[in-house]
């Protein structure tokens, strides 16, 4: 079924000596991967650019169920970055954005709510000038709900756990090993009460933040199949080591 619909590329891997394998993350499909010859010419339509992670696109394409590899017809960038590739923490950001989104979203059917929450979020942070530190935190947190498995914040109260595995706040540790003792549990409770426009408002240190980092990865690896380490998570947590 010949489809238009806008797509985030998550991964590009070189497949032979013309063409690439694309991952995309795509409004109107979810999760596919793409046949996509490389261009020729300088003066050609598509661009190796276009196969940077996160870049936004307009796709026409040829979707087939049970095909392994979609046929592309034409793309168009759906609009440039003025920042993202320029800026080295942004960067370093996005680069850790798009691996996780590569496994958070295998199998991801349609979801356009996910869709718009991921494209949004890659716009506000190409647009945001400061104050950005805290994105990947936001991200990640929120994103669970559009997952299934966001955190019940209504029956918090100072002093509970925090059972990473039921998503939810106790006020005694649960049987196994997989929580969080109060005083990280609060923390988590406040960072997931973050928005893009009030993170700011929030001081944390640098140790702070990479262990919150930290635990929002082992949250995802206990509620999706096969969530692996990831390799960009050094390089992110190397990010605003003086604050």
């Amino acid at each position: 079924m010949l489809t238009k619909t806008q797509a985030i590329v998550l991964h590009a891997i070189k497949y032979g000596e013309t063409r690439l394998i694309v991952d995309m993350f795509t409004r109107a499909h979810g999760r596919l991967s793409f046949i996509v010859s490389l261009p020729k010419s300088p003066k050609s339509k598509v661009k190796k650019q276009f196969f940077q992670p996160l870049t936004m696109l307009e796709i026409e394409a040829d979707v087939r169920p049970k095909v392994q590899l979609q046929k592309v017809r034409d793309m168009q960038l759906a609009g440039p970055f003025s920042s993202i590739p320029f800026d080295p923490h942004k960067l370093s950001i996005s680069l850790f954005v798009a691996e996780f989104l590569y496994h958070a979203l295998r199998g991801e059917q349609q979801n356009v709510p996910l869709f718009d929450y991921v494209a949004s979020s890659i716009l506000w942070l190409d647009a945001q000038q400061a104050s950005f530190a805290n994105f990947h935190l936001v991200f990640l947190m929120r994103m669970s709900r559009f997952l299934g498995f966001y955190p019940n914040l209504d029956n918090y109260a100072s002093g509970d756990y925090f059972d990473l595995r039921e998503s939810m706040f106790l006020p005694h540790p649960p049987a196994h090993r997989e929580f969080l003792q109060p005083q990280e549990a609060e923390k988590v409770q406040l960072m997931m009460r973050m928005d893009y426009s009030t993170m700011h408002l929030f001081q944390m240190s640098h140790a702070d933040r990479n262990r919150l980092l930290e635990v929002a990865l082992v949250y995802y690896r206990l509620h999706l199949p096969d969530f692996p380490e990831l390799k960009s998570v050094s390089v992110l947590q190397e990010l605003y080591k003086e604050q």
